[in-house]
């Protein structure tokens, strides 16, 4: 899979690449690009936005800058996913998270501040995203979540099994995993329930059935 993120701050997603589940697939089933609204801006000194038409606070990213930056990438108006990370846009689940998984190519739009001119996400993207009803200061840390999502649900990112059985999964009819624990048993007299130690792995499935929450 081909995903491709632009950005002000391509150096903020160094870290990304290092964890898991995005470095274990990097390189193989995932070839992240990382792009740089200033270095393809027609503006001059690095420009890429500007002061909102009819005033207020903050900085608007400009539509020449992003369609220049979409240019240089690919050309001719891409035909794959173009994404803008916007608190405007439909929420993402993990339904959306496996669809995107299965595209060859995905695009990721971030902006900061006040975030896109509108006309961006009208005409040059194909779709928006927001990772929850709240406002950050800029679209990269959306922009990572839905790296890590996507990456996660790669073949190879995750050891055999451990994908399905989990929160929001198909498996689980889309709720949340049952609980988990580990050593040690007792704990401040905080007991780790009894049929999880049993060694009885038909006792223990059912328990964990009927904890799906």
């Amino acid at each position: 899979m081909q995903l491709d993120v632009f950005t002000l701050v391509p150096h903020a997603f160094a870290w990304l690449t290092e964890q898991r589940p995005v470095a274990t697939v990097l390189g193989g089933e995932l070839d992240l690009r990382l792009f740089s609204y200033r270095d393809t801006t027609p503006l001059r000194n690095g420009q890429v936005d500007d002061e909102p038409y009819g005033g207020g606070a903050g900085m608007v990213l400009r539509v020449d800058v992003v369609a220049a930056a979409l240019e240089a990438a690919y050309g001719d108006p891409p035909s794959h996913p173009v994404i803008a990370l916007s608190p405007q846009g439909r929420q993402l689940t993990q339904e959306t998270v496996e669809q995107l998984a299965l595209e060859p190519h995905v695009t990721l739009l971030s902006a900061r501040f006040e975030g896109f001119d509108e006309r961006i996400v009208e005409h040059l993207a194909s779709d928006a995203i927001s990772i929850g009803p709240y406002v950050l200061s800029n679209g990269d840390l959306p922009a990572m979540v839905l790296v890590d999502a996507i990456a996660r649900r790669l073949p190879g990112a995750l050891s055999e099994g451990s994908g399905e059985l989990e929160s929001f999964s198909r498996e689980l009819g889309g709720g949340l995993e049952y609980p988990h624990f580990t050593r040690p048993a007792e704990f401040r007299g905080w007991q780790v329930p009894d049929v999880l130690l049993s060694g009885d792995h038909a006792r223990i499935e059912s328990w964990r059935k009927e904890h799906v929450r």
